[in-house]
């Protein structure tokens, strides 16, 4: 097998490199799977950085916390030599070996069926990210957002989870405000579906009034921080802010008035011990709701040779869609 391998110098940084493995060298688990691809999201790039983003903790690893191929060998009744599967979360890829490599070994339960019209590239165009992003939708919607209720605020919205978000709002009729710092991307976020953009310095500074104009039905954050807080102000009465990430930071100096006054939610969305029924649920959502041409748009296509100087680029805001790794080539 053909692997990005991480290992630690003598300085205790760690390094990535394209290995040839034995395949007896894969951990344990249940079900071996042919990796045909993988992608690229904020968190690979923090396992592929010098320290391991504080997320791997044993060396030599083999990160990549998704991928999508088909199954080779399998001693679980489940699943079968040629069924074709998808993994997402379950610290693959941090505490697990994971999918930027030829082959994986992972349990059962951490495996999806790929849903059916669905291909092991697209799936990947997915990735944690675009889950995350059904994910955030549905909990939305769940909490009464309708396309009736009125702009709803994508924030980090060129990146990955911003990027599904925006495409699958659209697709069900929602006006999205897309945030954005990067004005390049402002065609590449229309074409998505975008209604209007939203520069990023609008929502950059702190406010000292608990609240502002009403203005967002909903919101999906991929930022965190201070950008959270001011957009906790501006939410409608009985509105959600889904936060599924924290790029701007951890702290988020918010004031409990909305709360109060306004009776807003925070929902935290998290991707990575999903149970199985939600997963298949937001996998058939994604075959329904995501514009397969919108996805396409995504696309950014990688080899293994290039995923060490991508998480370096994903980590500095430089990436712009979904990276799909063809692990193959």
């Amino acid at each position: 097998m053909r692997a990005v391998l991480m290992e630690k110098g003598e300085d205790g940084q760690a390094v990535a490199r394209l290995a040839d493995l034995p395949d007896d060298a894969l951990p344990a688990g249940d079900v071996t799977v042919r990796v045909e691809f993988s992608t690229l999201n904020y968190k690979d790039g923090l396992c592929l950085s010098a320290t391991g983003g504080g997320l791997v903790r044993s060396w030599p690893h083999v990160p990549g916390i998704d991928f999508a191929g088909v199954v080779e060998a399998s001693d679980d009744a489940r699943y079968a030599p040629g069924d074709r599967v998808v993994l997402t979360g379950w610290r693959v890829g941090e505490a697990h070996w994971g999918g930027y490599a030829t082959k994986a070994r992972v349990k059962a339960d951490w495996l999806v069926p790929l849903p059916e019209g669905l291909s092991a590239r697209q799936a990947m165009a997915v990735g944690t990210a675009g889950f995350t992003a059904m994910l955030a939708v549905m909990a939305l919607e769940e909490h009464g957002l309708t396309p009736s209720g009125g702009e709803v605020l994508v924030t980090g919205a060129a990146g990955g989870v911003g990027s599904v978000a925006v495409a699958v709002l659209a697709r069900l009729g929602y006006a999205v405000a897309a945030v954005t710092g990067r004005p390049e991307t402002e065609a590449y976020l229309r074409d998505l579906g975008a209604a209007r953009l939203v520069p990023r310095g609008d929502l950059a500074e702190a406010v000292k009034r608990p609240m502002e104009s009403e203005t967002w039905a909903g919101c999906v954050d991929a930022v965190g921080g201070q950008m959270l807080a001011r957009v906790l102000g501006q939410m409608k009465s009985g509105a959600s802010v889904a936060a599924v990430g924290n790029a701007g930071g951890l702290a988020v100096p918010a004031n409990i008035i909305p709360f109060l006054l306004r009776g807003i939610n925070l929902l935290g969305i998290n991707s990575v011990t999903v149970p199985y029924a939600r997963r298949v649920q937001a996998w058939d959502r994604i075959t329904t709701d995501l514009p397969m041409d919108k996805l396409e748009a995504m696309i950014r296509p990688a080899t293994l040779a290039e995923v060490p100087a991508l998480g370096a680029a994903i980590l500095r805001g430089e990436v712009q869609g979904r990276v799909v790794v063809d692990v193959q080539r």
